[in-house]
This record gives structure tokens, C-alpha cells and sequence, in this order.
């Protein structure tokens, strides 16, 4: 079944921030372009509401980061990184994210969930059955292949990590160029 996308489909994005950047930490050495895959998922449909799920730190570091999500139009949801007896760190947003989600499910033609983590299978199959369409932006070469099976797209940010990247693939130095192309990117 082709999906159907049209100006005015009613959009939500569900940005899975820690997903995303630990994809292009490990895959790219490099940070996300938040607001090009906000773009590029939207496809020129109605945005209602673009949530970005963030992790905060005690240092606080990751403010500037906040503050230019916001200036893009981006809502942020933060919650604190928890440090467990013996070094242990979680910050997972999974629950809140599939909450928001199927909150505002009635509200939505169309949901964008941007993390290619399998987790959220059930989420994709509880809003399609809601009659939602349900699609997913991720790193293809680290995102659940049952997920992807799930969705109704996938549009896969290996396919052009230059536009999805902080960093200009031009800048990148030969030896990591090179690594790149022996992956097929």
C-alpha cells in the first residue's frame, strides 16, 4: 500500500534525542541536525506539535543545545540523566514518548517518530490501528528492522547523513571518508 501524503495532513513529530544522537555518535562521529529532520519528516504537511524528548544533565551543558531546539520550533521535554549505586546511568524516555503519543493520536493524521528503537513496535501498531499513519526517520543501519517492517515508511538518514549531520561530510578527513564509502554511505 503506497502512503498518502498531502499539505493537509494534521503532522506530530516525536523526537527520540538520545536515540539519534548515539546513532550518529557511533555511526558518523557527529551530531544530529535536529531541524533538517524535522523538515525533511514533515514534507511540507501541517506540524502540530514537534516534541523533542531531551535528557538534562547536572552540569547543564546541554542548554545551548535546548535553547536552538526551541528557536527551531521544537517543544522540549526534559528529563534528569538517574545515576544507580555502582555508576549505573538511565534516562529513558520510551513511556513518555508512547503517552504523548497516543494522547495526542486524535489530533493526528500522521505521526512521526524519529528513533530507530524496536521498543516502540507496539506504539506504531496501537496508533495504525487508531487509523494514524505512522511513520519513522532514523539511522537505517542502526534502527530495528521491526520497526521499520512496522511503520508505514521509513525514511533512513544513512541515505544522506550529510543533510542530517552538524557536521558537512566535506569536512570529514580522508580516513573517515574513506571508512564511510566502504559502508555504502
Amino acid at each position: 500500500m503506497a502512503v498518502v501524503k498531502h499539505s493537509a495532513q494534521r503532522v506530530g513529530v516525536f523526537l527520540d534525542t538520545a536515540n539519534l544522537y548515539h546513532s550518529a555518535k557511533n555511526l558518523y562521529k557527529s551530531k544530529v541536525n535536529f531541524g533538517n529532520v524535522v523538515k525533511d519528516a514533515l514534507g511540507g504537511r501541517t506540524l502540530i506539535r514537534a516534541i523533542a524528548y531531551v535528557i538534562s544533565t547536572e552540569g547543564g551543558e546541554e542548554k545551548a543545545f535546548f535553547d536552538a531546539l526551541t528557536k527551531m520550533g521544537i517543544e522540549t521535554k526534559s528529563r534528569e540523566l538517574q545515576i544507580f549505586y555502582g555508576g549505573t546511568k538511565k534516562a529513558d524516555w520510551d513511556v513518555g514518548i508512547t503517552i504523548d503519543a497516543v494522547v495526542l493520536a486524535e489530533k493526528l493524521d500522521v505521526a512521526v517518530l524519529v528513533s530507530g528503537d524496536g521498543d516502540y513496535v507496539p506504539l506504531v501498531e496501537y496508533l495504525k490501528m487508531k487509523g494514524v499513519q505512522v511513520e519513522v526517520a532514523a539511522f537505517g543501519r542502526s534502527t530495528s528492522s521491526k520497526l521499520r517492517e512496522a511503520a508505514d515508511s521509513f525514511l533512513d538518514l544513512c541515505d544522506h547523513p550529510e543533510k542530517y549531520l552538524m557536521r558537512s561530510m566535506s569536512r570529514r578527513g580522508k580516513h573517515e571518508e574513506s571508512l564511510l564509502k566502504e559502508d555504502g554511505v
